[in-house]
């Protein structure tokens, strides 16, 4: 899949994002101040996932829960062109990114696992793929390499499947089958694909640098 070179691109080159940028800056708003604001929009998504729990006909956590999800990634978004339109992009800046991306990525999934739409041996395996994936495109970094943002699932196709399940899930809150040991809602599915492709990921990543390095 990887979505994250396109939505990249998309984010990059829309007027509007562009302007929002451009405003932000104008105003002092540091790029760091974005990237801490995008960490209390996905400590908000994960609460609020954790509070809607599966299988409610009307859910209004689950939508307060995808608007988070979101503002997150529109904010993750804007904190690196604000910094260039600042023109204060720094090595700093970049680590806190990833680091922030990293608690919210934990915040998202733990609030999905722990709001039971999924078995918590699947959430952990869901935990540990998202977490080997990032840090194998970083870690090639560290040894010499170029950042590594290839393989199945990055972090936009993570968000637009958490955001697709969890419209999906609004819908039909219901488990699919109805019935099984395989029985999950569409969010439950949705980390069923992280534990499966996250890894994968991962292992793919490792493949890449190992033969250049």
């Amino acid at each position: 899949m990887a979505l994250d070179p396109l939505l990249r691109a998309v984010v990059e080159n829309c007027r509007y994002v562009k302007t929002a940028a451009r405003f932000f800056a104008a105003r002092g708003i540091s790029p760091n101040s974005l990237s801490l604001l995008s960490l209390a929009f996905a400590a908000l998504a994960g609460l609020s996932f954790f509070l809607s729990g599966p299988g409610t006909s009307f859910n209004l956590f689950l939508v307060l829960a995808l608007i988070f999800v979101c503002l997150n990634a529109l904010l993750d978004g804007l904190d690196g062109l604000v910094a260039r339109e600042r023109g204060n992009a720094t090595k700093k800046g970049d680590f806190l990114e990833h680091v922030i991306d990293r608690y919210s990525d934990m915040f998202i999934i733990s609030g999905i696992l722990f709001g039971g739409y999924v078995g918590w041996e699947i959430g952990v395996i869901a935990i540990i793929g998202v977490l080997l994936a990032s840090y194998m495109g970083t870690q090639a970094q560290a040894v010499g390499l170029n950042r590594i943002y290839g393989g199945l699932l990055g972090r936009a196709d993570r968000i637009a499947l958490i955001l697709g399940a969890g419209v999906l899930t609004l819908v039909y809150p219901y488990p699919v089958p109805a019935a099984g040991i395989l029985s999950f809602s569409f969010l439950g599915w949705a980390l069923v694909i992280f534990a499966v492709l996250g890894n994968v990921t991962a292992v793919q990543r490792f493949v890449y640098a190992w033969r250049r390095i």
